[in-house]
């Protein structure tokens, strides 16, 4: 079984997706996933086509297939809200990112579905419903992955069933898949430790084929928190083990896998983090947790 593996990744004005591949290929991963500018804010750098050329030569000799390789739509994106401006705003920064997936030849953009903040979970999915047929107003295009919440706050998207409700309810919903999160999916009340069954209720209410990217994070917290605060592999109450079998299931072999989890203090600071990935993809790849992973990051970085 080839494993798709990977983790979120840098993207700056000057490097543009070259960058974003080298520093893939020096974790050992095999695809990856970046924002095309800060998630936070509405900057956007202009797309340098000699960058993206170089990038993809790059990926075609290190074995990368571009059609693994992911964009994360901006949080401040939120297509549930009920004021008009923020709405339009949502809409029009959505199709935006869009557009900039296809100047870098990207075929999956992941979104977090929105928050309703206080009108109610099913004219926040109406909203939601309204601005992906604005968006997504062709047949043909960029995928967007609607990822999987934790339920913290007015979130959507926590349920298979709000999830299944958007899908089928937008126009266009060729161009709709899923990202399902683990930390998230366990942090909403489904049992990620018990995963075929899992599978089994998503297939039944969604389908396994609307599945588009899996977010691979342990977490913090138990089952249905409702908290959404990832942890790194092996270390929290998800467990390396099940995620593991997650990782490697046979019906979601086809399926690139991202990391997100956690940077790493080399000095017990926050001023000074250090990206895990390289070390929990070896693990990842050898099927074996290292119990001094922690211990070889810091030194690796140091």
């Amino acid at each position: 079984m080839k494993l798709i593996i990977g983790s979120h990744v840098s993207y700056t004005k000057d490097d543009g997706l070259l960058g974003s591949v080298k520093e893939a290929l020096s974790y050992g991963e095999n695809t990856f996933m970046f924002y095309t500018g800060a998630p936070q804010n509405t900057y956007r750098a202009p797309i340098d086509k000699s960058k993206t050329e170089e990038a993809i030569k790059l990926m075609e000799k290190e074995g990368i297939d571009i059609k693994d390789v992911i964009i994360h739509a901006p949080y401040i994106i939120n297509l549930a809200t009920a004021n008009e401006e923020k709405f339009n705003f949502a809409v029009n920064f959505l199709k935006q990112e869009v557009k900039r997936a296809r100047e870098l030849n990207i075929d999956k953009i992941v979104l977090h579905p929105g928050s309703h903040v206080g009108i109610g979970e099913e004219k926040g999915l109406e909203n939601i419903i309204k601005g992906l047929n604005l968006v997504l107003d062709e047949k043909n295009g960029p995928i967007i992955c609607l990822e999987t919440m934790a339920g913290k706050g007015t979130e959507l998207g926590t349920t298979f069933k709000q999830i299944n409700t958007i899908i089928k309810n937008v126009k266009n919903n060729n161009r709709l898949m899923v990202c399902l999160d683990t930390c998230h999916l366990n942090d909403a009340g489904y049992d990620v430790k018990n995963f075929d069954s899992l599978l089994e209720e998503f297939d039944k209410i969604v389908g396994l084929e609307k599945i588009g990217c899996i977010h691979i994070n342990d977490s913090k917290n138990e089952i249905a928190s409702h908290k959404d605060r990832h942890e790194n592999i092996g270390l929290g109450t998800i467990g390396f083990d099940n995620l593991i079998k997650i990782i490697y299931h046979e019906k979601l072999k086809e399926i690139p896998k991202i990391l997100e989890t956690p940077y790493i203090s080399i000095d017990g600071g926050k001023d000074r983090t250090y990206p895990p990935y390289k070390f929990e993809i070896e693990m990842i790849r050898n099927k074996k947790y290292n119990e001094n992973i922690l211990e070889d990051i810091r030194n690796y970085y140091k």
